[in-house]
């Protein structure tokens, strides 16, 4: 049976947003609710990878490239090394999961740098 969760999300998040505010708790859909926050915690922690795998990548080309160094990677340097600062601020209880996050990462970067550099993983 197809309820509103699975037919149309954006009408059910918002049914569910009324019905958390009005207190009406008996009648939320408080198993779909929780794995919609759980997704959301997931979100924040795969930003921080991906945050860092750009990161990485171009630290890489940096090191790796030194003729090749420009402007523009440094820039992206720079903002993404901001961006996770603010990132890791805002989620604060992400910061015991950054090494995981940076070994999950760093094999996406080398796979990348390598496509990109032509030089080998």
């Amino acid at each position: 049976m197809s309820t509103l969760y699975d037919t149309d999300f954006y009408a059910w998040a918002n049914e569910q947003a009324a019905l958390l505010r009005a207190g009406q708790l008996s009648a939320a859909d408080i198993e779909h609710i929780a794995e919609e926050i759980e997704s959301m915690g997931k979100a924040e922690k795969r930003e921080l990878v991906s945050r860092l795998a750009v990161l990485l990548l171009h630290l890489l080309k940096w090191r790796f490239q030194p003729k090749r160094r420009c402007s523009s990677w440094e820039a992206t340097i720079r903002i993404q090394r901001r961006d996770l600062t603010r990132h890791l601020k805002d989620n604060p209880s992400l910061k015991p999961k950054v090494p995981e996050a940076v070994e999950d990462a760093y094999v996406n970067a080398v796979i990348a740098a390598s496509d990109e550099t032509g030089l080998r993983e």
